[in-house]
């Protein structure tokens, strides 16, 4: 996450008492661990056991008949690394008194604030920062740390700028001054899923003739990770249902999308008769609703993702 310091506006240009540090909280990921093969003897037909030196958990061939290659080790992000779309974009802000123990200056009132630029806001968001029950100031002494946590869901693709000011007192024995100095942190979020719908006209079920059409989509993989698919969900309009065939319905294990995969989802949608009715658009199309899309990644952390309104051009019967 690039950075960019802005000058203090304070009239004297010095260095600062606080130092501010931004680090992305992310989970760990688990270790993988190859086993090796060891070196074949002269004339030997069947292949030797693998080293338990070289396997993530020393077992048996008859408990574990395939070696296992996840380690209990974890490790932490070595970089930024990607933000996606769908996902929880959280990091920690510190700001700390770098003051030596025998300074002369007492800072007092340490304050730190954090907004968000996203690409399609005109506006810059303003951002609560955590934990809620903590005070918002904090006199700190010679290295002490004020620490806060921020957290902002993203929603949207492209260039984000999260701007982080701090503003303090520095007192000494005979007067004092309130310093402040802001920090842009740059970061570009990408795409996680691609969804690709399209819809088809079914025959009404009664002879009241109510519509009914076929909802599928395709859901692509296009991030770094692997995910598991939690939820595919239809949030329909007003006089309008569906029936679920997906994994929900039918019971079976939710699916495992490897960077690339794609996984089909298909619902079909009906008008439910009652005398509210559907509504049609004045260019003729009649508005399903939105479709949701929740996972999980490879360390558990989640993600969800909505569609813009779906929908399909009414035929007159």
């Amino acid at each position: 996450m690039s950075h960019q310091r802005y000058p203090s506006h304070d009239p004297v240009k010095e260095p600062h008492s606080i130092s501010l540090k931004v680090l992305r909280l992310s989970r760990p990921s688990l270790v993988t661990q190859y086993p090796i093969d060891p070196p074949p003897s002269v004339g030997a037909s069947i292949k030797p056991a693998p080293i338990p030196a070289s396997l993530a958990y020393h077992s048996q061939v008859a408990s574990n008949p395939s070696p296992f290659l996840l380690s209990p080790v974890v490790n932490l992000p070595i970089s930024f690394g990607s933000a996606y779309v769908g996902e929880t974009f959280s990091c920690t802000l510190c700001a700390n008194n770098d003051l030596p123990p025998d300074a002369a200056k007492n800072i007092r009132d340490v304050r730190i604030e954090a907004e968000m630029k996203t690409p399609g806001m005109g506006a810059v968001q303003r951002l609560e920062l955590g934990p809620p029950n903590g005070q918002p100031e904090a006199d700190l002494q010679s290295g002490d740390t004020l620490q806060k946590v921020v957290s902002f869901d993203l929603k949207e693709e492209g260039n984000h700028v999260l701007a982080v000011t701090v503003s303090y007192y520095e007192a000494t024995e005979t007067s004092g001054r309130t310093r402040t100095f802001r920090k842009l942190y740059q970061f570009i979020c990408k795409a996680s899923l691609i969804v690709r719908t399209k819809v088809g006209s079914l025959k009404a079920e009664d002879t009241q003739g109510y519509g009914r059409w076929v909802l599928e989509a395709q859901l692509e993989n296009c991030s770094e990770d692997v995910v598991q698919l939690e939820k595919v969900v239809l949030d329909t309009e007003p006089g309008l249902r569906y029936r679920d065939y997906n994994w929900e319905a039918s019971g079976s294990a939710r699916p495992m999308l490897h960077p690339g995969e794609v996984e089909q989802v298909c619902f079909v949608v009906a008008e439910d008769g009652t005398e509210t009715g559907v509504e049609v658009t004045p260019d003729g199309r009649i508005i399903f609703g939105s479709l949701g899309i929740g996972w999980r990644g490879e360390m558990g952390n989640r993600g969800f993702l909505a569609t813009g309104k779906l929908g399909t051009r009414r035929v007159a019967r």
